[in-house]
């Protein structure tokens, strides 16, 4: 059982600061932002939940199933995340390329103490266990300070030359070409080894170039995941399931006239919206598996949204589900997202692991919560930063969708382009 809270801030951004702070005191913690950006299904502006009572850690075998009972034993809030190689547990494909990282495959826990914020109205919600702290690390939490420290000598390193990078996406568009694929996600690790790394700050730096609507800090002991993630993988309302499906992306430009001409541009492209049109069909054939029958709709296709760093087209899909399906069910059966896979999905996750030489991990899975009723949400790890601190090893990862109407120059741009934040943060 939880006691809940509820105060007004004079200040919500400085305080939304001083939680971040607080919460690297603990082994445990995750923050979610939303940098108040305006969408139509969103619940939270932030949240933070720290310190686990009870927590589950396992590999991609049986992970569902797992996770599964566990959620339904706590019945309470639960923080995590689902790595990309989960695919695994769901299909008989492997992941045999190389981790410098070695997070679990699966990680969630039912904090301790959790805070919700909406606007200026803070929710807080203690398990009985520990109520008592509440006004005590109310006074913590307004007395923590940032200080500037970091001094970064990091120099970033890449996986997959530019050479060896043209080639395997000439490959991929050999498959595309013998129709054994339509459209694959290729990834590229651009790495750093030796590395100190203050990593609450290294996340503030992200997420203030980045402002996106899915930013997550998370630590998980010396494992950090810091994510600048402007894309929804999957969210429960009750009985209605959206998926927000990102595909077609264009560079922003100083001017503003420039920038709008450049926006409207993306808007009519034949490559980008046929990416974005193909990851919306493979959606809809995912989400239909638990869907009522005929209540899968395309509520907007290839709408073109601003971020600070880039343009993109965002697509959103819907379903309503039956009340006995349950939330692990209707993850499953989507997971890994269509917009870090390809189509059809099988066939574009066997090419993807036999072209990229490193195992994805936490990269394309997700990072999200469950409710005590049965809702969730979710992100898809993109754009983030992962750091192993206890052997100083951090790893970005960045991507592009290849069709028949893909440049092997051009992708390996837009993969420099999502590349530009993650890199300036970590070598500057």
């Amino acid at each position: 059982m939880r006691t809940s809270i509820k105060i007004t801030l004079e200040n919500p951004s400085e305080f939304k600061i001083q939680l971040l702070l607080w919460s690297q005191q603990f082994r445990e913690a995750i923050f979610l932002d939303s940098n108040n950006y305006d969408q139509k299904y969103s619940l939270f502006d932030a949240v933070l939940a720290v310190d686990a009572f009870t927590s589950v850690k396992t590999d991609e075998h049986n992970a569902f199933e797992d996770l599964k009972q566990y959620q339904q034993i706590t019945k309470d809030w639960l923080f995590g995340y689902l790595s990309y190689d989960l695919k695994n547990d769901t299909e008989e494909l492997k992941s045999s390329n190389y981790d410098g990282l070695h997070f679990p495959d699966v990680f969630f826990f039912q904090p301790k103490k959790l805070f919700l914020l909406k606007e200026d109205q803070l929710e807080i919600q203690y398990l009985n266990m520990c109520d008592d702290e509440v006004e005590e690390d109310l006074e913590d939490i307004r007395n923590q300070k940032s200080e500037i420290s970091q001094k970064s000598d990091i120099k970033i390193q890449q996986r997959i030359s530019k050479e060896s990078y043209l080639e395997k996406v000439s490959t991929m568009l050999e498959h595309i070409h013998r129709g054994d694929i339509y459209e694959a996600n290729f990834c590229i690790e651009f790495f750093a080894e030796n590395v100190s790394l203050n990593p609450i700050e290294t996340f503030t730096r992200l997420n203030a170039i980045s402002e996106p609507p899915f930013a997550v800090f998370f630590k998980n002991n010396k494992q950090f995941l810091l994510s600048a993630s402007p894309e929804r993988y999957l969210r429960k309302e009750n009985d209605k399931i959206i998926s927000q499906p990102i595909k077609g992306t264009a560079k922003r430009h100083a001017d503003v006239q420039e920038d709008e001409s450049i926006k409207q541009e993306l808007l009519a492209n034949e490559k980008e919206r046929s990416e974005n049109i193909m990851i919306v069909d493979l959606v809809r054939n995912d989400l239909s598996r638990t869907a009522s029958k005929g209540s899968v709709e395309v509520e907007e296709l290839c709408g073109a949204y601003t971020f600070k760093q880039v343009h993109h087209l965002i697509s959103t899909v819907v379903s309503t589900v039956e009340s006995d399906k349950s939330p692990i069910e209707i993850i499953k059966t989507t997971f890994p997202m269509g917009s870090m896979t390809g189509a059809p999905k099988i066939s574009a996750m066997k090419i993807i692991e036999e072209l990229e030489e490193t195992k994805r991990g936490l990269y394309s899975g997700a990072v999200g919560y469950f409710t005590p009723d049965n809702n969730f949400d979710f992100n898809v790890v993109i754009r983030s930063i992962l750091y192993n601190e206890e052997i100083n090893y951090v790893s970005f990862s960045v991507g592009s969708a290849i069709t028949s109407l893909s440049v092997p120059e051009k992708e390996y741009e837009e993969c420099l382009l999502k590349a530009k934040a993650m890199r300036e943060v970590l070598e500057t």
